[in-house]
């Protein structure tokens, strides 16, 4: 018997349970869908996905969850981020997000077969600490770094239910303008005439064996697949007129993108609305950080959304160990013009959309949708508030972390002389 409970109390740790029949009862459902928002309304989950949506439901032999009215959503999503592929940003031998070869010559080849998921850990301790913050998955990120290239390199969704694998297709990531312009000869112009010889490349322009060969024959054969209309080609760019290059560019040569970033995109927001180019912005970049952001504004988010550009969030600083304030950046978007619905779009199916997830991630809460669901004890998007219950695939997931765990330790009262007189941080002590 004490081997079963600690058997099930490690499947609890890692949220990796039987999925359960639930009725959550009088929820403020936000559905991220055309349905709005529906008030006192009844969500029952079976088999891991959402069974019907009413007034009244019967719970049959589905566990009940008073909401009391307060807030129900998807599970929202974390940004563009490295979680479980950095764990201590400051040690090296933890980080896996970038590729970088060396300096020499022969290595300098551009390897957009580099897929960052092939090193996801879904046992990071950053994945539970997102997770009871009501954050369910992110997008990991190929980084650029010295040694490396602009082309990045590939990433893609990952689930926090403790999954190994990345659950849709790859993204490729590359990095654009000023902040790329170190890997590209010093100079932007110079990547666009890299972007163009690659395209060459794959279509057999130039020999593989050529001594100005840039690809391996892998990243001949993954680059061909994001061209001509093939998978999704994340742009890290902020510039206004570098954004314009970018829309002729993959206009001209069939090529799906996203922009990272975006800055001044604003001030081109019709064009990328035209172009029907999702925009992940930094909400709270609002300062000339540098010259290729001069125009920056808390209201890139509300100006884009008025031009008809769908828009979703991302950190620029330390994203990973902080992606539960994702919500804070939405809510930002919100004070300064962004309309609330659009705001929880951008934390669910706008990113979904983007990273071709909306079917293997609860994005909506509709019928048939997995359910991957979050109970919040008020408005999701205000930090003063945060998640009572969190479901992933209709598990309910332990709401521990390593930090609630430190709280829950340090918190605890001084033991009394009797008890061994033991500070707080040996609660158990005497026992």
């Amino acid at each position: 018997m004490k081997r079963l409970a600690l058997v099930i109390a490690l499947l609890a740790a890692t949220g990796i349970v039987s999925a359960q029949d639930v009725l959550i009862r009088n929820a403020t459902v936000h559905t991220a869908s055309t349905q709005g928002t529906l008030r006192n309304t009844d969500v029952l989950i079976k088999n891991g996905r959402i069974a019907a949506i009413g007034h009244g439901l019967s719970a049959d032999a589905a566990s009940v969850v008073d909401a009391n009215e307060q807030p129900l959503t998807p599970i929202l999503f974390g940004g563009i981020t490295d979680i479980g592929v950095e764990e201590v940003s400051g040690e090296e031998s933890t980080v896996d997000s970038a590729l970088a070869l060396g300096a020499n010559a022969a290595d300098m080849r551009v390897r957009p077969e580099f897929d960052v998921t092939q090193a996801y850990n879904p046992s990071s301790i950053l994945v539970p600490v997102a997770r009871t913050e009501g954050i369910g998955w992110t997008a990991l990120s190929a980084d650029s770094r010295p040694g490396g290239s602009f082309i990045a390199g590939q990433g893609g969704a990952v689930r926090f239910d403790g999954s190994l694998d990345a659950v849709g297709p790859r993204a490729l990531f590359i990095t654009l303008g000023g902040q790329g312009a170190n890997l590209s000869g010093s100079s932007r112009a110079a990547q666009w005439m890299l972007l163009d010889q690659l395209i060459d490349e794959t279509r057999g322009r130039i020999a593989a064996d050529s001594q100005f060969a840039l690809l391996t024959p892998a990243g001949r054969s993954t680059l061909a697949r994001y061209f001509g209309g093939g998978g999704r080609v994340m742009a890290r760019i902020q510039r206004a007129s570098d954004i314009q290059r970018l829309l002729q560019w993959a206009k001209a040569r069939d090529v799906r993108i996203a922009i990272i970033g975006g800055a001044e995109a604003w001030k081109v927001a019709p064009q990328i609305a035209a172009a029907n180019v999702p925009v992940f912005v930094d909400v709270l970049a609002n300062l000339p950080a540098d010259f290729d952001s001069l125009a920056a504004t808390m209201e890139n988010a509300a100006r884009l959304n008025a031009a008809g550009v769908k828009v979703s969030f991302f950190q620029s600083g330390d994203a990973s160990h902080n992606a539960r304030k994702i919500r804070q950046l939405a809510g930002n978007a919100v004070a300064n013009g962004l309309p609330w619905e659009a705001a929880l779009a951008g934390l669910t199916t706008v990113p979904a959309t983007t990273f071709e997830v909306k079917d293997t991630i609860g994005n909506q809460i509709a019928v048939g949708q997995r359910a991957d669901l979050v109970l919040w004890n008020g408005d999701p998007l205000d930090v003063a508030y945060t998640a009572r219950k969190v479901w992933m695939g209709g598990r309910a997931i332990p709401m521990q972390s390593r930090q609630t765990e430190l709280r829950d330790r340090y918190l605890a009262p001084e033991l009394s002389a009797t008890d061994g007189g033991l500070p707080r941080a040996y609660p158990t002590a005497g026992k």
